[in-house]
């Protein structure tokens, strides 16, 4: 097999690119405080039966128990299993320690989502030492700052080590290095390439291809006319070719919460209090991430399954939940009658800017400041004693317990 050009280039520098990833991240941050749940099956999640797993720990796995998988499904296969509600809150505190763990290492950092991320750490070799050296300390920093333990894959592109990252789980490390990059990509089955799925897989198990070195032999051309474009792609990621570059990611385009009810519902009370909640929810983290909206969105889903969003741009930018519930609210009444329950309810901020670097310019009414006193008083409370602490009256109602549904992290 001849190897392509491409990945052979001469007189580029290496890179060093590290894929973190924590390990069961929901579960690991939970189990800091209940230390007797280590070593059993544990379940990040709502009880509902229409909620799903967000996380399942590793012992928990071995039952077949999966992220996004229906909590029902996950109890019938693992009845044992402890089930824990969801502290999204916590969950981003946490991640923000991680990312300033990774940004200490490197000002190249590239978060996947709120308990991974890219690293490129070329530019630190010479300050920090030898690739495995700085992974290894990464893990040790993590362990002994965060509680919680994290496996790190190294390679020269973003590619192989996240498949690097993945092999070593959960709490190892594993360093492919650049002679041993194509042999141990056509070790693995041809699953392991970005884009090839299910149906994928399928396809090109029709054409005798099994493994990554079964695609890096066959020509680009006969993959084109089974994959379309994506047919080059592939034979380039069997050949170890991946030349994006660790690039420190964007502000976070959106952060929001959604509920999904036990029962679908038409009752417009209980309407009106989940907008409350969400709007708590997605103004404390937004609070939490030194961020304020200028949109405000809705999403219902009906009983058949039917979508509709709504959004309004404020003068102003917002990050109190009185003020993203009288948006919220708001757009609910725009919608007139509804034909049918509703089955999902969400509250998205968008159009997100820096509070540090916005003027929150005051409104006429008082008011508006002194929600936001107090929202930010209790976000105090909530750090210092927990989410239940203190809640609007309007959300201590006995049929508004939340948790019979799916609350979805943003």
């Amino acid at each position: 097999m001849n190897q392509p050009s491409a990945a052979r280039p001469q007189g580029r520098r290496r890179t060093c690119i590290m894929h973190v990833d924590m390990d069961a991240f929901f579960v690991s941050v939970e189990l800091r405080t209940r230390p007797e749940l280590r070593g059993k099956p544990v379940i990040v999640g709502f009880p509902g039966e229409r909620s799903v797993v967000l996380s399942g720990s590793y012992e928990a796995r071995a039952f077949g128990v999966k992220s996004a998988m229906p909590m029902a499904v996950a109890m019938r296969m693992c009845p044992q299993a402890v089930v824990i509600e969801p502290r999204h809150k916590l969950y981003y505190e946490v991640s923000g320690q991680l990312m300033a763990i990774f940004e200490s290492i490197t000002g190249l950092v590239e978060p996947l989502s709120v308990d991974e991320a890219f690293l490129d750490v070329t530019g630190a070799l010479r300050r920090l030492g030898p690739p495995r050296g700085i992974g290894e300390l990464i893990r040790r920093r993590v362990a002994a700052e965060l509680g919680i333990t994290a496996s790190v894959g190294i390679a020269e592109t973003k590619f192989v080590a996240k498949i690097a990252s993945t092999r070593c789980k959960p709490d190892g490390l594993l360093l492919i290095g650049p002679d041993e990059t194509v042999p141990y990509l056509h070790s693995l089955p041809v699953g392991a390439l970005w884009g090839v799925g299910a149906k994928t897989g399928e396809v090109l198990a029709k054409m005798g291809i099994r493994t990554v070195a079964d695609v890096a032999a066959t020509p680009v051309s006969s993959l084109k006319k089974v994959l379309g474009a994506t047919g080059e792609h592939v034979h380039q990621l069997a050949w170890g070719i991946d030349p994006r570059p660790v690039t420190p990611v964007r502000l976070e385009k959106s952060i929001g919460a959604e509920e999904t009810f036990a029962t679908d519902t038409d009752d417009e009370a209980r309407l009106r209090r989940e907008l409350l909640r969400l709007s708590h929810r997605t103004a404390a983290r937004l609070r939490s991430s030194g961020m304020v909206a200028r949109t405000v969105a809705l999403k219902l889903r009906f009983a058949d399954f039917s979508t509709v969003t709504r959004s309004r741009t404020v003068h102003t930018p917002v990050d109190s939940a009185q003020l993203i519930y009288a948006v919220a609210l708001q757009l609910l009444e725009s919608l007139g009658t509804r034909a049918m329950a509703v089955r999902l309810v969400g509250v998205r901020a968008e159009q997100l800017e820096e509070a540090a670097r916005t003027s929150l310019q005051l409104s006429i009414d008082r008011r508006d400041e002194n929600w936001r006193a107090a929202e930010q008083a209790l976000d105090e409370v909530t750090r210092r004693f927990g989410s239940k602490s203190v809640l609007p009256a309007r959300l201590m109602e006995p049929e508004n317990r939340p948790g019979d549904g799916t609350q979805r992290p943003a």
